[in-house]
């Protein structure tokens, strides 16, 4: 009978081991895993240690089970992939810099990746009808804030699904959340202080970039855009 201390770290030496051999190509998307068996023998751990290796990486996504068949590793994406990595994120939210960083980052690389698009009209009508409601509210006698807030996420992952990109749209809806409270209070602050028409300028000029395909502008149009975000 083996005896196992740091229950945590043996799981997540199995973990990372799985993980390895997906990345390495050991393991290849559809194909079955170890039996628990062979997986202690392995990883030199008891079976409890497997098991609940496995049902972690079933968690998150990245292996699934078969009744009678055995557990094997996902064929397609799912969101709860991301989610270990993203939580990371809400871990170190205190590190506001870095994080307005990171979001900027992931920004300009959507952006250019929608501008690679060739169907950029099919999505435009979209993007400015949420453009226009959010303008409208802005502007409106009695805005509401958290419409306004509502209408400026709607239109941030939009332009996210326009790119076309799963682990994109998922990471732009994690950073739409984790920004919610700065974001309700700057949009209240715009408000009170009257810049609406800077912030709704700001929406346009995104437009822009992506209807004319300015590449050589996204850079500048979304620090632009993070001027009131700090």
């Amino acid at each position: 009978m083996k005896i196992e201390t740091k229950q945590g770290s043996v799981v997540d030496r199995v973990i990372d081991g799985i993980i390895n051999d997906i990345i390495s190509g050991k393991l290849q998307p559809g194909m079955r895993l170890a039996t628990e068996p062979e997986l202690s023998l392995q990883y030199g751990v008891g079976r409890n240690s497997v098991r609940e290796a496995v049902k972690q990486l079933q968690a998150f996504g990245i292996l699934y089970i078969k009744r009678a068949d055995g557990t094997f590793v996902s064929e397609t994406y799912n969101q709860k992939m991301l989610d270990p990595m993203l939580y990371s994120i809400i871990l170190k939210k205190n590190s506001w810099r870095d994080f307005v960083e990171l979001r900027s980052v992931i920004d300009i690389g959507t952006l250019n990746v929608v501008l690679l698009r060739d169907d950029i009209g099919s999505f435009l009508p979209e993007l400015y009808r949420t453009y226009g409601e959010l303008s409208a509210e802005m502007h409106a006698v009695n805005p509401s804030v958290d419409r306004a807030l509502e209408l400026d996420n709607q239109f941030h992952c939009q332009v996210a699904g326009a790119a076309q990109n799963p682990m994109l749209e998922t990471i732009t809806d994690y950073i739409n959340r984790l920004t919610i409270p700065s974001r309700l209070e700057t949009t209240n602050q715009i408000l009170k202080s009257g810049d609406v028409d800077r912030f709704v300028a700001l929406h346009r000029q995104l437009l822009t970039v992506i209807e004319c395909k300015q590449t050589d502008q996204i850079v500048k149009a979304v620090q632009d855009h993070y001027i009131f975000w700090k």
